[in-house]
């Protein structure tokens, strides 16, 4: 009998091309006499280009073309106002593009770039975020009676910073146009379809016109879910040297601008609840900013939903549209920053009323889903608080001194949605005594290379070292987004169905060159369930009593997610999501001056990110959780519930530390000090 192959824990099929060098990057794909093209981006936050001057660039030895909206070719849809590069000469933010050189290297394309001159006509500009204005609001019950009646209230005005994905690999693009009219696009994506659906849109193409290739992936948290403009204007100047491949890659400042960010957010957070901590109302009112040119509506609102049992509840967003770049998805959009004010606020309703904070979750944990009413297909959240608080020692949570630091340990909780895409398809072949998987999924860090044959192989009956995938390219069968944990269940549901077709017209003794096709099939009990991964984050906060420096020395997650593929490459996932949150909570912040529209800390050397002197031990486990309902392989989504209730865990614990209540991340000295040296208490009561 073949042993299941899902559930071991195998080593990453793409490590050592990875590890040795030889995996190939969008950028680096080997071309023939490949031009590079370096943007050129405005510098005021609104206004309109009256005069660019690229005479001096043009006279630089080496440059092949200079770029404008005076010159540049016309975009067959600019709906997609993010999209429409180099069609207008408005300036609708500051990093917006409005030309580029092309050149025969990159060096001399980025120094003629810096010899265009532009002059303007400045508009007056609005760059920060405020909560003042009408939300958009929705209610279930007497919200404001419960509050006015209830016998404690908390009720506090929470903040995240703006974000910036910051992926290793730049945002990066290798282009070339066939004399036959083809495209042929080397991208660092998310998606190998969905870029070519909208490629071919912006372009009025045919899709079967473009091949977008990805094997290979360095990151994207979200940023590369969807083309941005750099990928548009690698396109156009391909297009502009006919015959000759063209290579864009984005400096690490010009991704600032350029490829999406997490929408800063205000919280207004405000529970109610009686003397045994049995919440009545929760209301949940965001403030959060999209680009004047492009709406992206970040839901953060969503997890209040359903999170916990509450008769009344009010969940509204105001959404600011501002002279700043578009934003895009980041890691868990909606659930990451959604989460922090609702799981700080419970910690601080649990100590208004005297009682452990794991306690007052379970009392408030639902028995069926409070927004929709349907059962959870599974819904393991108080075993994750139970577990996780007894694994990670949660009775000794202080708080306590030890020498100059404060130490206290918190806690929060986390869901994410189990989320499905209806547009996958995988066609399975044998051949050589082999099967081979198509689909164009991609790997973007998450281990589908290895992952997906652990599926295909215990859906046809063989052993995984029997089979083989072939992903990342549009010439395989279509593939949806890697985004919003979907790509593994999406994927994998499509190869599943291919596997049992395969067995179905084939049997188990195939001849050479067989060969099915399968696709993701409607799940009525999508219909039937509320379906979400769940998890519990703990934290151990230690802060320096004179001088305010927190540390975080332990963090330990446990998941509820459905059945775990790889434990290898799950745990990967897990204890990545964690170290974003630990990031977002200590150190991220995308400080934009209001002045100028500018993000003005673009660099990796002062826009601050967890580093490993910042991560000490780092654990995260699950349980053994069986849900038949969410897809053929009993899998929920992991990539994202990592992040969700990371930094409210650990601005908990510096709490239980310190007595100081940090409402506005990320925790830094000037935020703890005023505490740490007032009068009275340094710790939690």
């Amino acid at each position: 009998m073949t042993a299941r192959a899902i559930g071991q824990s195998l080593p990453r099929r793409d490590g050592r091309a990875k590890v040795t060098g030889t995996a190939t990057y969008a950028y680096e794909t080997p071309v023939d006499r490949p031009a590079y093209c370096h943007p050129v981006q405005a510098d005021i936050a609104r206004g309109r280009v009256t005069w660019l001057n690229t005479a001096e660039a043009e006279k630089l030895p080496g440059v092949l073309a200079v770029l404008t909206e005076a010159n540049a070719e016309r975009l067959a849809s600019t709906e997609d106002a993010e999209l429409a590069v180099l069609q207008s000469a408005e300036v609708a933010f500051r990093g917006q593009l409005i030309g580029a050189v092309l050149a025969e290297t990159a060096e001399v394309a980025r120094e003629a770039a810096d010899l265009v001159e532009v002059t303007y006509v400045e508009q007056e500009h609005e760059t920060e975020l405020t909560a003042d204005g009408d939300y958009d609001a929705d209610t279930t019950g007497d919200v404001e009676t419960a509050f006015a009646e209830a016998d404690v209230v908390i009720d506090q005005t929470y903040r995240t910073a703006m974000y910036h994905n910051n992926p290793l690999e730049p945002h990066a693009t290798t282009a070339l146009w066939q004399d036959d009219g083809t495209l042929t696009l080397w991208e660092s994506t998310q998606g190998v379809h969905p870029a070519r659906a909208k490629v071919a849109e912006v372009f009025g193409l045919d899709s079967e016109q473009i091949r977008v290739i990805c094997p290979f992936v360095g990151g994207g948290f979200g940023s590369k879910g969807m083309p941005h403009a750099n990928v548009i204007l690698a396109t156009m100047a391909a297009r502009a040297l006919p015959g000759r491949p063209v290579k864009l890659a984005l400096t690490r400042q010009q991704m600032f601008s350029l490829t999406g960010y997490r929408t800063p957010t205000i919280q207004r957070t405000r529970l109610a609840a009686d003397r045994d901590g049995r919440l009545s109302a929760i209301a949940f009112d965001v403030a959060e900013q999209t680009s004047r040119i492009k709406e992206y509506a970040e839901e953060s609102g969503k997890p209040s939903r359903t999170m916990y049992a509450a008769p009344n509840r009010r969940v509204a967003h105001r959404l600011s549209a501002l002279d700043v770049p578009v934003p895009s998805w980041m890691r868990a959009p909606g659930e990451c920053p959604g989460m922090f004010g609702p799981e700080v606020a419970m910690d601080e309703l649990a100590d208004a009323l005297g009682m452990d904070p794991i306690e007052l979750r379970l009392r408030n944990d639902p028995d069926t889903d409070p927004e929709s009413g349907k059962p959870f297909s599974s819904r393991n959240l108080a075993e994750c608080l139970r577990t996780g608080a007894e694994r990670f020692g949660w009775a000794e949570r202080g708080p306590r001194r030890e020498g100059d630091w404060l130490v206290g340990y918190g806690v929060a909780a986390s869901v994410y949605p189990v989320n499905r895409s209806p547009e996958s398809t995988a066609a399975i072949r044998f051949h050589g005594g082999r099967y081979t998987v198509d689909i164009g999924a991609a790997d973007l860090g998450t281990g589908t290379w290895t992952t997906l044959p652990q599926i295909a192989a215990d859906a046809l009956g063989v052993p995984v070292g029997e089979v083989e995938v072939r992903i990342g390219d549009t010439d395989y069968p279509n593939a949806s987004v890697a985004g919003g944990s979907s790509g593994m269940i999406t994927w994998g549901s499509a190869v599943v169905d291919a596997a049992l077709a395969f067995r179905e017209k084939f049997g188990t003794e195939p001849a050479d060159g067989d060969e099915a096709e399968g696709s993701v099939s409607q799940n009525p009990d999508e219909e039937r369930f509320a379906m979400s991964a769940f998890g519990a984050q703990f934290a151990e906060a230690r802060v320096h009593a004179d001088t305010g420096e927190a540390r975080v020395p332990r963090l330990h997650g446990v998941f509820a997610v459905g059945r775990v593929i790889n434990p290898r490459t799950a745990r990967s996932q897990l204890v990545g999501g964690m170290t974003m949150g630990l990031s977002m909570a200590l150190h991220e912040q995308s400080v934009l001056d209001p002045r100028f529209g500018h993000v003005v800390n673009h660099d990796l050397a002062e826009y601050h990110i967890t580093a490993n002197a910042d991560v000490g031990e780092i654990t995260a486990d699950w349980l053994d959780e069986h849900d038949p309902y969410v897809n053929a392989m009993g899998a929920k989504g992991i990539g994202e519930i990592g992040i969700v209730g990371t930094a409210a865990a650990v601005v908990n614990a510096v709490h239980r530390a310190t007595g100081v209540r940090v409402r506005e991340l990320p925790v830094t000295l000037d935020k703890l000090l005023p505490g740490l040296s007032s009068p009275g208490p340094r710790r939690a009561t």
